[in-house]
């Protein structure tokens, strides 16, 4: 039992220790600026991208899924238990002193006090209490009292919820640490890309999100302005609500909440305008609109018709020279064109946008025809994030209680005035002493003016 009972005192030995909260402390805010500066659960992808060979560490380390990770929420667990009993073994105390304090002192524990005062008065103890109970009262005190006819204890007291400053703050954190580990656990965070008409269902929802419009409004020199996305939410389906998405102004529903985060081109079937000249015939000019697969005749005296077989919206080279996108960006369109004369084959190549002196076209027979892509038409789609937070208010709630804590630790402190009243042969000794948490020059200050108030001969 006496071993136990010393491994017992030696845990809440080790969980009230400032040092480990500091420790802790450290801990979670360095972890947090590690979870803010790597981006959080995205794909393996886009790490490998971004980080190379380190990628693969931070996944083992769990730091591209920190707020869900085991070792951080143990961290959090283990900060929650440092609180819980730091507060425990300093609640009882606070609370006998705040519900049941100790009147009865001895007047030498008073004078020991750097805030004190003794007199003696010729009136009777009687009288004398009256007054320095009336000067304790004008300060809005709080009083108490015991003792017999000839000595009589004071004790005054005000803002006594200051006491449990500390504590509420401790309660505010455990709530904040309480939402931040549902938040971990429970929070849904999704990327939903939408074209205009798709509907698709929300992550662990009931209801479904349908894109009406999306449209990108630009600055006269050309940069986006904003973005802004019509939707429609579907609930057993029946539209239920409508609005539109504009960055910085979501839509909340059901607990979740739906942010405009980016856009993006659909180049499923983009439309491309390509424009046909010959090299003998300046006078010749073709305008040409045509979907990808699509072949329209040229017009010509040759009866040539075009299609333009592929599209890609930044054209690169990648292994074995196969032409591939390096971005969903149209930051170097290019097509690829076939001509076909009689139900054959007669020339095919890519031409460039950006680059119309560049055109790569192989013609198996002779032509003396040049094009250039003058223009290219894809829908858009719109990114909107889906996010919801079941800790959200907690982590309110939390924030709202450690700041009412701080305040009352802080702007309310508890102040507390004893005395000792003792009469012999027709005169009163009093002796008092004060002590405060805070603001100790204002107390001395108001001390004394109680004091010098209670001293008149009543």
């Amino acid at each position: 039992m006496k071993v136990l009972i010393k491994i017992f005192k030696v845990l809440i030995k080790f969980f009230t220790s400032i040092r480990l909260a500091i420790i802790l402390l450290i801990i979670l805010a360095v972890a947090s600026v590690l979870g803010t500066l790597i981006p959080q659960q995205r794909g393996l992808e886009e790490y490998a991208a971004r980080y190379g060979q380190l990628s693969g560490l931070l996944i083992r380390l769990q730091l591209t899924r920190l707020y869900h990770s085991i070792w951080y929420l143990a961290i959090l667990g283990l900060f929650a238990l440092n609180i819980v009993v730091c507060t425990l073994t300093r609640l009882s105390p606070k609370w006998r002193k705040a519900v049941k304090p100790h009147v009865q002192v001895e007047a030498k524990s008073l004078l020991a006090l750097k805030i004190k005062d003794r007199y003696k008065n010729n009136a009777p103890l009687s009288a004398v209490k009256a007054e320095l109970e009336k000067s304790l009262a004008a300060s809005r005190y709080r009083l108490r009292s015991a003792g017999q006819d000839s000595k009589v204890h004071l004790l005054a007291r005000k803002k006594i919820l200051g006491i449990f400053g500390s504590d509420v703050v401790h309660l505010g954190l455990l709530i904040i640490l309480a939402g931040g580990i549902v938040s971990g656990l429970t929070s849904i965070r999704k990327e939903l890309a939408l074209k205009e008409g798709e509907t698709l269902s929300v992550p662990k929802a009931s209801f479904e999100l349908r894109l009406d419009k999306f449209t990108t409004e630009y600055y006269p020199d050309g940069s986006v302005k904003a973005w802004k996305s019509a939707v429609t939410v579907i609930e057993n389906a029946n539209p239920v609500l409508a609005k539109t998405i504009v960055v910085n102004k979501p839509l909340t529903f059901r607990g979740y909440s739906f942010y405009q985060a980016s856009y993006g081109w659909n180049w499923d079937n983009p439309a491309v305008e390509i424009w046909s000249k010959k090299k003998n015939d300046p006078s010749f000019l073709k305008k040409l609109k045509l979907k990808v697969g699509e072949q329209v005749p040229l017009d010509d005296k040759e009866q040539t018709s075009i299609s333009v077989a592929r599209f890609i919206p930044d054209f690169v080279l990648g292994e074995g020279n196969e032409p591939q996108t390096r971005s969903l960006q149209p930051n170097n369109p290019a097509a690829f064109v076939e001509g076909f004369r009689g139900g054959e084959k007669i020339f095919s190549g890519w031409i460039f946008a950006n680059f119309p002196d560049m055109d790569r076209i192989h013609a198996a027979q002779e032509t003396d025809l040049s094009f250039e892509l003058k223009g290219y038409e894809a829908g858009q789609y719109s990114v909107l994030e889906a996010a919801k937070d079941p800790g959200a208010n907690l982590i309110w709630i939390g924030c709202i209680l450690t700041m009412l804590g701080l305040a009352l630790a802080f702007y309310w402190p508890h102040w507390e005035i004893k005395a000792v009243l003792e009469e012999s042969q027709g005169k009163t000794e009093v002796v008092a002493g004060g002590i405060a948490a805070k603001n100790r020059d204002s107390f001395q200050a108001e001390f004394e003016k109680i004091m010098t108030s209670a001293r008149r001969t009543p």
